[in-house]
């Protein structure tokens, strides 16, 4: 008996070595399996959560990044001593004027496309009839063709535009909670870099995945707004000189569409093309594709992603499963904020721990091995 408690000291330092070589650290802990199973669980209700209440979340996601968006506004007028009533107005005041100014014009645009749509009611029966006639000839019963193309008339190209321009509209006629939101964010942008600068003595790594995430956010947006008003200006001198309807409009489509990556120029080209075939036929709709092709397909899904994940620190294959997912949880709103969320998601995930920092390499681009800041980009 007394062999047995004399050796018991010398087993304890062995079974502390096994534990921790089993990756135990010396304490009962759960398989990393199991971890992973129950953290894919809990990503799981919350995405779930989060696609419930989509039409509340995305107008709180949407007021964030504008807050963030104008916040460098308020933090110069800040350092120039202005009042805070001061800095809070004008900003308040920035944002406002921007999303009616936005709202304005899309207004305008589409109550001018309902105007002119009933114009091209000929040349809808007339592209149907061509279609009824071609396909009969492959032996395909006229009345069946008849049947499934009945539908397609003006209307149908103007709830296309609808559906476009829905997930902005929506939010935007949504105003009150939307301009609540923006308020309330607005007045807190005042001081919140202060109250932030209190705590990193405290939460380092927490704020600085927050400013990682307002760094990157301003410089998505920064970029998207220049090459979407470079794309802008392509496109309405290329449509006005084809001749297609409301230029302005189909510009303005396609600036707000630069906003969703990689595939925003699709979005934008399918309306002018159909406007192009009933003003001129097939040979017309070929040409604005074909010069939608030129220029936004090689600006928009060729250097803007290139220059967009060296600035926020996301590879083009990131970029682009993050659009999908955003707007499949929060719909066409989603698509338009893809990115911020990502970045959000990325800084409150992964950069927030020393020990999670690695995945940056794995979701930036760039030559492996790149030292990288914590926002993901390459350090200078």
């Amino acid at each position: 008996m007394t062999r047995l408690v004399a050796r018991q000291p010398r087993l304890l330092p062995r079974l502390a070595a096994r534990d921790h070589h089993n990756g135990r650290g010396g304490q009962a802990g759960l398989p990393r399996g199991v971890i992973v199973l129950l953290g894919t669980a809990c990503l799981v209700v919350v995405v779930a959560g989060l696609r419930g209440v989509s039409d509340l979340v995305g107008p709180v996601f949407l007021a964030l990044m504008l807050a963030v968006t104008v916040s460098p506004l308020t933090e110069w007028m800040r350092r120039h001593r202005a009042p805070s009533w001061v800095a809070m107005t004008v900003t308040v005041l920035t944002v406002y004027l921007g999303l009616f100014a936005l709202g304005g014009a899309l207004l305008v645009s589409v109550s001018q496309l309902i105007d002119l749509l009933p114009q091209y009611q000929a040349q809808f029966e007339g592209i149907r009839e061509d279609l009824v006639q071609g396909l009969s000839s492959f032996g395909i019963e006229v009345e069946q063709v008849r049947t499934a193309v009945a539908g397609a008339d003006a209307s149908t190209v103007l709830d296309l535009v609808g559906s476009l321009f829905g997930g902005l509209a929506s939010v935007l006629s949504d105003s009150i909670f939307l301009l609540a939101v923006l308020l309330f964010m607005c007045i807190d942008a005042v001081d919140f870099p202060a109250r932030l600068g209190g705590t990193v003595a405290e939460r380092p790594q927490v704020v600085g995945a927050l400013r990682s995430f307002a760094q990157g956010t301003r410089r998505y947006l920064l970029v998207c707004t220049v090459f979407g008003l470079i794309v802008a200006v392509f496109d309405v001198a290329l449509l006005w000189w084809l001749g297609i309807p409301l230029p302005l409009l189909w510009g303005l489509l396609s600036f707000i569409t630069n906003y969703i990556p990689n595939i925003g120029f699709i979005i934008g080209v399918v309306p002018p093309a159909l406007l192009g075939l009933l003003q001129g036929g097939p040979h017309l709709m070929l040409a604005v594709i074909a010069l939608y092709c030129v220029v936004n397909f090689v600006i928009q899904s060729i250097i803007q992603p290139k220059i967009v994940g060296d600035a926020v620190g996301l590879s083009a294959t990131v970029s682009f499963l993050s659009l999908i997912f955003w707007a499949w949880v929060l719909g066409a709103l989603g698509a338009l904020l893809a990115i911020p969320l990502t970045l959000l998601a990325k800084g409150l995930l992964v950069d927030i721990d020393p020990s999670t920092r690695w995945i940056n390499d794995l979701l930036a681009g760039g030559p492996p091995g790149e030292k990288r800041t914590q926002s993901g980009r390459p350090r200078p």
